[in-house]
Parts: structure tokens; sequence; C-alpha cells
């Protein structure tokens, strides 16, 4: 990077989606007056009686949880996609939809309703990926299901409606709009060089360092080039895998691994439960060979200057493109910088 682009705005290609970032350094000089929100208390106790999601409740649709230990799945009681409906196409002049059905499931992490993942021991966020392996097995093997996005919500700032430690499952008929640009750039990539596009761009960080945040022997966390999210990162693995279902065991241990240190440092950097939404990005399950697909999950975190200024996407960012104060290098370094032990057990 060159000093200009330390301190001057600039913009930045995303060779994923093909879109292009404005960067604007400068901006993290001015003075914020704006709305300054309360912390609300972050201590929960391990068990909630009015909690749809601990062991043993009766959620809202009249279910009762079994007493679970491990990491829980269930089908959500308010889909967003439901798994039957009418299959129709409608096209009148400009107007056009088509039905669209799917699965969506919730997955528990814990049976323990404190707990976040930067909180959790290593071996039960391996539990936690073994899980989302085995939905993606399940649903991805489905004719009607062409693919399977798995993702998180954390805190109420990302409109989770549950503080209990979960995520979800969303699968469905169509392949997703972001999915497919990952898919054509890749592909395009792949077709020309045989290689993955993330592969050689995860070997040009690591050559530079400017960016990474975390590694291990099968993981590197980073803050890609391209961040649109002030603490934005990507989890990306070091040997090229279409989908978490390739994992080995030793990849799943230094997954769960790389989760929890990334996490930690997240809470660290304000000393709050940091709120985030977090996916992972994997090939298509409908049935095609993707040699050019190689998965990954990105955290998409709001928080800008302390626990209660958020990045909020609006005026420029809606209505021509995204925008970001700080780089991706002025983040890295923050983050990589942070102690590794959660600031809770100091």
């Amino acid at each position: 990077m060159t000093e200009a682009f330390n301190t001057h705005p600039h913009r930045r290609y995303n060779i994923l989606t093909g879109e292009w970032i404005l960067v604007s350094p400068h901006r993290t000089k001015r003075p914020w007056q704006g709305k300054l929100e309360k912390v609300v208390g972050e201590e929960r106790p391990t068990y909630d009686p009015d909690c749809f999601l601990c062991p043993g409740n009766t959620r809202a649709s009249g279910d009762k949880n079994p007493d679970y230990k491990d990491p829980f799945t269930f089908q959500n009681d308010f889909s967003a996609l439901l798994p039957n409906g009418p299959q129709e196409e409608v096209e009148e002049g400009l107007l056009k939809a088509s039905s669209e059905t799917g699965i969506c499931r919730v997955v528990c992490f814990s049976p323990d309703h404190s707990l976040t993942l930067p909180v959790m021991e290593t071996s039960d966020i391996v539990k936690v990926i073994q899980k989302w392996k085995e939905e993606y097995t399940d649903l991805g093997s489905r004719k009607d299901i062409n693919y399977v996005m798995i993702f998180e919500n954390k805190g109420d700032m990302m409109g989770c409606s549950n503080p209990h430690p979960h995520g979800q499952i969303w699968s469905q008929l169509s392949i997703p709009v972001e999915v497919q640009k990952k898919t054509e750039h890749q592909k395009t990539y792949w077709n020309r060089n045989k290689k993955s596009l993330l592969g050689d761009y995860l070997e040009q960080e690591l050559q530079l360092k400017e960016r990474i945040v975390l590694q291990n022997e099968h993981f590197v966390a980073l803050v890609p080039y391209w961040a649109i999210w002030p603490y934005e990162t990507m989890i990306i693995p070091r040997r090229q895998m279409q989908h978490i279902g390739q994992l080995t065991s030793e990849e799943e241990k230094a997954y769960a691994g790389i989760l929890k240190q990334l996490t930690i440092r997240y809470d660290n950097l304000f000393q709050t439960s940091f709120p985030y939404s977090s996916g992972i990005h994997q090939q298509p399950t409908n049935g095609k060979e993707y040699p050019e697909w190689h998965f990954h999950m990105s955290f998409y975190p709001p928080l800008l200057r302390s626990k209660t200024v958020k990045k909020f996407m609006v005026g420029y960012e809606l209505f021509a493109g995204p925008q970001r104060d700080i780089t991706a290098e002025q983040a890295a370094e923050t983050l990589r910088n942070l102690p590794e032990v959660h600031y809770t057990k100091h």
C-alpha cells in the first residue's frame, strides 16, 4: 500500500463479486456528535426459564426442546422459507416473480444460555462445526435444495431476537445472488488459471502480511483488501475445499481454534460481547461440479468507534455504493495486536 492510499480517498476492487468500494481514511478524524446507545447488561444466567432455546423449555410453537447437551437443531418455528408450496412463475410485462421453497433450521450452539463462541471451549466449537457439516450434507442431498446458507446474527444490534447462543441455516431452491456472483468470478479465474482465486489471493496476503489477523496450520483469518464493514474479516482454509463437508477432523479443530481466537479479539476490541453477522459461503448443492469454489467464512461487524457507535449503511452507501473510513490495514493491525485471552478472564 502506498502512503497516499493510507490517508486519501481511493477505490478498491472485490475480486469475488466484481464490485468496487470507496475508502475514505481521512474521515476518521471527524468528531462524533451522533447517537450514543446505552450498553445493555451482558451477564446472563446459564439457564433462562423464559428462553425459547434453552433445554427442556417450550418454544413459541408449542414444541418442547429436548434436554440437549450438545448442539441441537430444529426447524425454525417462523421460517422465512417453507418446504411446500405452489410452483409458479409470473412474467407480465416488466413484472416478474417465481415461487421459492426451502427449509430453515435453527442451530443451538450450546445448552448454556450464557455462552457465546469466544467463551466456549474449543472442543465444544468443534461440535458446532460438526453439526454444520451434518446439516449441510443432509439438506444439500435433497433434490429441491440447491443452496445451504449457514449464518449467525449475534447481538441485538444485528436483529438477533434471542440471546441464547445460536445460528441459522436457510436452505433453498434457488442459488442466492451473492453466491452467483462469487461463483462467476471464481469460475472465470479457474478457467483461465486452473487455480483457486482465493488460494492465490491468500498466498499474496501471506506474503504481504499487512491484513493478516490470525493464522494456524490449516486456516487464516484476515481483513479482506476490499472489506466494507469497519472490522470485517474472512476466514479462509489454506487447502482448497468446495464446502465444509470436506473438512478433516484436524481441520475441524483448527477451524474451531481460529473461530474462538478471532471472536475473542472482537470482544476484546471494545470489551463487549461484539455483535456481528457471520456466514459461510460454499459451493451450491445442485449436483453440479464446482472445482473453482473455495469455501470461506465472513464476519460483518457494525461497530466502528466504540461499543455504542456503529456503522450504518446509509446515504451514499444505499444510493451509490459501499464506503468505509478506516482502511483494511488499520483494522487488521488493531485486531492483530489485541490480547488472545478474553477480557472477562483477565
